[in-house]
């Protein structure tokens, strides 16, 4: 006697689509992608601030390329990044508002604050210990107390009302759904723990911070030749260009590597594509250690306190625009392939 086969209760086309599922890994993760990253006010003010002095140097070089801005006086360049930077806190206040109100945040008003001093408070904090040394030494190059009051008042009359301004723009004019493509499950999805050893996490930020590094490195030569080596830099369109070579090539890298991250059905991807675009920063501070002991000639308290302070918040800030800048696109990577899945 023949014997019947057992019927199938798995609708056809439902099958098809749990078969496509099963055939790559970031597709397992369809439910936890678009699960908000853990400190989002934290989150939401490094990429804000990120996004703001990526916006204040492409407005230094333009204005050194047109000659608005003397490069060849002292300190015309610090001057103009500090006024630029007060000028565009609206904006940097703005995407970090807006970001926060996307994650579904309530306390908009500590992500505007966090905003304001995330970047100010240690520039403050490495200056003071900077100008302290050099007045111990009886150093010219220390600030007088008038430079310094002005510096207090333009931040505080310009830079904090267009902070708290830009916040107020982005709670009542801005959009705050998030759009994402697929829902998020309630209960988040186990992460697998057996990694390769080419996938790790820190071979991750090694590669994702030595690969862009590699595209400036003649570059910086004379940047900090310019800096710290008493020479007149002047080709700003050059500049320019590296800039904008460093976002794209940073931002390609770090969603190759968030393609990689997901495929292994880890869904913790946002404060990780943030430290990966970002630590081409820590190459550059690295790299200030190889200039200081083989080609600068510098020594001493005063002249190590004010090299390696400076350098500390120029690195800083380029881990903070890097990572804003690879962030973006890691998101938009991120939206567009889970847009394509069909199923919920």
């Amino acid at each position: 006697m023949k014997q019947d086969r057992p019927h199938c209760a798995i609708h056809p086309p439902l099958l098809l689509c749990n078969c496509v599922f099963l055939q790559s890994g970031w597709k397992l993760i369809h439910g936890d992608v678009f699960r908000f990253p853990e400190n989002p006010v934290l989150f939401c003010a490094a990429v804000g601030t990120g996004v703001q002095l990526i916006l204040a140097t492409f407005l230094l070089l333009g204005l050194a390329l047109t000659g608005l801005i003397s490069t060849t006086r002292r300190g015309s360049i610090l001057a103009g990044m500090v006024i630029l930077y007060c000028l565009t806190c609206s904006i940097g206040s703005f995407i970090s508002t807006r970001l926060y109100f996307q994650m579904n945040g309530k306390a908009w008003v500590r992500c505007v604050m966090f905003t304001a001093g995330f970047f100010p408070t240690p520039v403050a904090a490495v200056f003071m210990w900077v100008n302290t040394i050099a007045l111990f030494h009886r150093s010219t190059s220390a600030l007088p107390f008038s430079t310094i009051c002005t510096i207090a008042a333009i931040y505080s009359l310009v830079a904090c009302p267009l902070t708290i301004l830009g916040g107020i723009a982005a709670k009542n004019y801005a959009s705050h759904d998030f759009n994402a493509p697929t829902r998020t499950t309630k209960v988040a999805r186990e992460i697998p723990t057996e990694v390769p050893c080419y996938r790790s996490r820190f071979l991750q930020m090694i590669i994702s911070g030595f690969l862009p590094f590699s595209a400036i490195y003649i570059e910086l030569h004379y940047i900090f030749a310019s800096m710290w080596g008493h020479q007149i830099y002047t080709l700003f369109g050059i500049l320019l260009f590296a800039f904008v070579l460093l976002i794209i090539v940073t931002s390609f890298i770090s969603v190759a590597l968030l393609y990689f991250q997901l495929a292994r059905e880890d869904h913790r991807w946002w404060w990780s594509t943030f430290i990966n675009a970002g630590m081409t920063g820590l190459f550059i501070y690295g790299y200030s250690f190889f200039y200081y002991f083989h080609r600068s000639g510098m020594s001493g308290v005063l002249q190590s306190s004010f090299y390696f302070g400076y350098m500390t918040i120029i690195s800083f800030a380029f881990f903070l625009m890097l990572g804003s800048a690879g962030f973006h696109f890691c998101l938009l990577f991120v939206k567009h392939i889970y847009s394509r899945i069909k199923c919920d």
